[in-house]
């Protein structure tokens, strides 16, 4: 299979790794990646802010820099719920883009990708990969395959953790509350690492971790399975 790749706009200017990492997965499986490098945003940011013209000419243009690809995938379930489900509304169609846990299980039938992490984790289910893609066992499955990785599931699980993008600026002192709640769960896991689908989930609890001095870290769902 020939993959497209879609890198968001924070994975490609704060956590490059995660895309390399992703990479790393899909030439292990013998999948044929290529990167579109006049890909720009997606046009979530605008399309949150309420500015729908301006998330409209993003859409557009992503539908022309991917035409033809025959699967998408990106490292992020917000972006991609983005294009799947409301690109729609903007431009009338979507395209055939993928969660990368979900490329790996739902499009390649494949959960065990040879990664190996010794380490207590446990996973934060992002709000668009759950509620929006419906991912709630996909990336499980893909962690129950790792090699010495022990999955210790928070309480909170599905709680959001307060970033929600714009929601964050606009409302910090709710933010910081719910991410509170979410790092409080974390912590009483007793796991070395909290893994996600989304990168900007992490950041916003690498951010409440680090200024309370808790130990724990954060890593993606990506570079665990890069992992060997």
């Amino acid at each position: 299979m020939r993959a497209a790749l879609f890198i968001p706009c924070f994975v490609d200017q704060l956590y490059p790794q995660v895309g390399i990492a992703m990479v790393k997965v899909l030439r292990r499986l013998n999948v044929d990646v290529h990167y579109p490098a006049a890909q720009t945003c997606c046009g979530q940011p605008a399309f949150n802010t309420g500015c729908w013209d301006e998330a409209r000419q993003l859409a557009t243009r992503f539908r022309e820099i991917f035409a033809g690809a025959e699967a998408i995938v990106c490292p992020s379930g917000s972006c991609t719920a983005m294009v799947r489900q409301f690109y729609p509304e903007l431009i009338g169609q979507s395209a055939p883009v993928y969660e990368f846990g979900e490329f790996l299980v739902k499009k390649l039938g494949v959960t065990d990708v040879g990664a190996r992490f010794p380490a207590k984790v446990t996973y934060h289910d992002s709000c668009h990969a759950l509620r929006e893609l419906r991912l709630k066992n996909e990336p499980r499955q893909l962690l129950a395959k790792v090699r010495d990785l022990e999955l210790i599931e928070m309480d909170q699980a599905e709680t959001c953790c307060g970033f929600g993008g714009t929601f964050a600026v606009k409302f910090p002192m709710i933010s910081y509350a719910m991410d509170e709640v979410k790092c409080t769960s974390i912590r009483q896991t007793g796991a070395d690492y909290v893994v996600s689908a989304d990168s900007s989930c992490l950041m916003q609890i690498a951010g409440y971790l680090g200024r309370t001095g808790q130990p724990v870290k954060t890593i993606s769902l990506a570079e665990v399975l890069a992992s060997t």
